[in-house]
């Protein structure tokens, strides 16, 4: 809630936006969710990590410049030929 009160306001707002008081830094259908527990945690690493792949944007997580999933192999979060389709490719999606 601070992030989004901090960010100065200007930019591009739809008129549809714009009646509802909507800001333009937030992507639609936004949904906040708190972390319950360390499978919940898990499951939303593996989400990050494999969206890249999901959208065929690269072949591997590891393949993605932006990822912080090289960093969380060096820790012994992940094996580096983890492929990120163990949970069916839900990854804290909503249903």
């Amino acid at each position: 809630m601070l992030f989004s009160s901090r960010v100065p306001r200007g930019e591009a707002v739809s008129p549809n936006r714009r009646l509802r008081h909507e800001r333009g830094i937030w992507q639609r259908r936004y949904w906040e969710h708190t972390i319950r527990d360390d499978a919940d945690y898990a499951r939303h690493m593996d989400y990050i990590h494999f969206n890249p792949v999901k959208h065929d944007l690269v072949a591997d997580a590891s393949a993605w410049p932006y990822s912080s999933f090289r960093r969380c192999v060096q820790r012994g979060l992940y094996p580096s030929a983890w492929v990120g389709e163990q949970d069916g490719g839900s990854f804290g999606e909503r249903p």
